[in-house]
């Protein structure tokens, strides 16, 4: 796995290292490597884009101080006219069910965010659909629980005349928080979802500038809202699970 190759080298001369996700398709693989950089000692992240934006943190404090009342679980949804998005075309992989998937490239981001809400999820159910033996999934269906059976409901579909759709819903008894397009901050208390704030001009620049401010905090050996190669170790786990349709029944 070229991606681990070069994590360990960086790691071996002292370097710190940011890893896109996933970490892998191989979760023996991505175990080593986790294994590997923990012992090497070196700061360490993966490339979740929610991880230190604006609408994970002002979510994890609107839980945090009760505005969302009990949490009763979170629906993520994602739907596409085609796979790859058009502007992904030319990376070929992504269609491909090998390596590629918006189960891999999108409901990941979504699941990182979950568990970091609802901690540690187990996978109950899944199924996903193939058009064929190589070609990646065009429908996946899950549902996952935490520790307290809250659930994580997950709908993706491939086809049709339609925008794309990528949003996750945290759901609770006072009110409920939608996140569309990874930084679009909604809420609701039973009427429709409003906006919570002004979104930035440029929501990706805004992103990405957090994720490297965050960056520059973990090589200072400050506390980082990054994610950790641990934690995308388990998103990997749950997302290979899904796409073997594996699960275990309460």
């Amino acid at each position: 796995m070229p991606r681990k190759a070069y994590a360990l080298e960086a790691a071996a001369a002292g370097k710190a290292i940011f890893l896109e996700k996933p970490l892998g398709v191989d979760i023996a693989e991505s175990r080593a490597l986790v294994a590997e950089l923990q012992a090497a000692g070196v700061p360490a992240a993966v490339n979740f884009t929610q991880a230190a934006g604006a609408a994970l943190t002002d979510l994890t404090r609107s839980i945090q101080e009760g505005a969302l009342g009990d949490l009763c679980g979170i629906d993520i949804i994602v739907t596409y006219p085609a796979w790859p998005r058009a502007w992904q075309v030319d990376a070929d992989w992504l269609r491909f069910a090998a390596e590629g998937g918006m189960t891999r490239e999108v409901i990941s981001h979504f699941l990182f965010l979950s568990e970091r809400v609802l901690g540690p999820l187990t996978l109950q159910w899944a199924h996903a659909e193939y058009p064929d033996d190589k070609l990646c999934e065009t429908h996946v269906a899950a549902r996952l629980v935490n520790s307290e059976g809250l659930p994580v409901s997950i709908l993706g579909s491939v086809g049709g005349a339609q925008p794309d759709r990528q949003e996750v819903t945290v759901k609770g008894a006072k009110a409920s928080r939608r996140i569309s397009e990874f930084s679009i901050d909604t809420v609701s208390t039973g009427e429709n979802f409003a906006p919570t704030s002004d979104a930035p001009a440029d929501t990706r620049a805004a992103s990405l500038k957090a994720q490297l401010d965050d960056m520059a905090l973990l090589m200072a050996g400050k506390p980082s809202r990054l994610a950790t190669p641990e934690e995308a170790l388990r998103v990997q786990e749950l997302i290979e699970g899904i796409l073997a349709n594996r699960g275990v029944q309460s």
